[in-house]
């Protein structure tokens, strides 16, 4: 099967094509031929060095959906034809993550998903909804299942809650989409005016624009009546998350589920402590949040946003499109 695999190096050089053999699934397995895998920042930050220090030759990305094509003698979960999600986090099911249940994750230490074949245990992947193309339906894992489980496992958003979202990556208008889907107001913040008319042509209430505000916490404390948010997701880290408390109300929470801008995260706690602020680090979710993600899409008929897809060959462009910050919403790869 063709493969790309990261070597020795950090920059983009490092991402290499090659052939392995075809893989063969265990008792438990089901064989996947990957169709499409979608792109993280967390794959850039690992082709980078910047995250981790996972050994190497590695398969990286994590998220993909495949159809299964052969099932190991005791899967009870899947059969041949159907079209099969993995989870990110292969070990957690359900509940609240363990050192044991989060070690080990795809594309990292975990060989991932850049390749034609894949074996994956029953237990760590769910059907793909139905009404989602391959390409939207490998987008959940990472991006998808951050944004749940900010909001609704941790962060209870609710109707007439509003909800301030950092930029228009993936984690970003995921939740976007999904606290609209729970009667939230949401208020988005990006560099790019293009980028925030259609956010809010997404259902934004309020796009704020950082290069015209970068005090941006000031606009939201006004758009809120001098309340603040509820929810604050903080994809930027450094030293933005000072703003991230500042635009939050009194109890509020912030979710750190990025550091687009540094891993460092530097704050005054004297303020946090004043506003009693809950600070949350999210590093996606279970299976069983991922499942939840995938009800709640075909519910509503509700589409990821993907902005554009890559053939398999042109992988390395599909690295360098993401690593450019142009993209709004999902960079994929079309992998058969």
């Amino acid at each position: 099967m063709k493969i790309y695999t990261l070597e020795s190096g950090s920059g983009f050089d490092a991402l290499q094509p090659s052939q392995r053999p075809d893989p063969e699934p265990g008792p438990h397995e089901v064989l996947l031929r990957l169709r499409a895998v979608s792109l993280n920042y967390r794959d850039l930050a690992i082709l980078r060095g910047t995250y981790g220090n996972f050994p190497r030759p590695l398969v990286p990305v994590s998220d993909g959906v495949g159809e299964v094509v052969a099932v190991g003698p005791e899967v009870r979960r899947f059969k041949v034809g159907d079209r099969v999600i993995p989870a990110y986090v292969p070990d957690w099911v359900r509940g609240g993550p363990t050192a044991e249940t989060s070690r080990r994750r795809l594309g990292g230490p975990l060989d991932g998903l850049l390749r034609e074949y894949a074996c994956v245990h029953e237990d760590a992947a769910i059907a793909a909804p139905a009404h989602l193309t391959d390409a939207e339906a490998a987008t959940l894992p990472i991006a998808g299942v951050t944004a749940w489980h900010s909001l609704f496992t941790q962060g209870r958003v609710g109707p007439g809650d509003t909800v301030v979202v950092q930029g228009t990556g993936g984690v970003s208008l995921y939740a976007l989409q999904l606290a609209r889907l729970a009667g939230a107001r949401v208020i988005v913040t990006s560099r790019g005016g293009d980028k925030l008319d259609r956010a809010v042509g997404l259902g934004a209430a309020h796009g704020i624009h950082t290069r015209e505000h970068p005090d941006w916490a000031v606009r939201v404390l006004l758009l809120t009546g001098g309340r603040g948010a509820d929810h604050v997701l903080d994809v930027v880290g450094g030293e933005g998350v000072e703003r991230s408390i500042e635009a939050t109300r009194m109890g509020g929470t912030v979710s750190l589920v990025g550091f687009l801008e540094s891993p460092a995260v530097r704050f005054d706690l004297r303020r946090a402590l004043q506003k009693v602020v809950r600070l949350q680090a999210i590093s996606a979710g279970s299976r069983e949040d991922l499942e939840s993600l995938g009800r709640a899409l075909a519910e509503h008929g509700a589409r990821p946003v993907v902005d554009r897809i890559f053939p398999f060959s042109e992988t390395r462009a599909a690295f360098e499109y993401l690593a450019s910050g142009a993209q709004f919403g999902k960079v994929v790869i079309a992998v058969s």
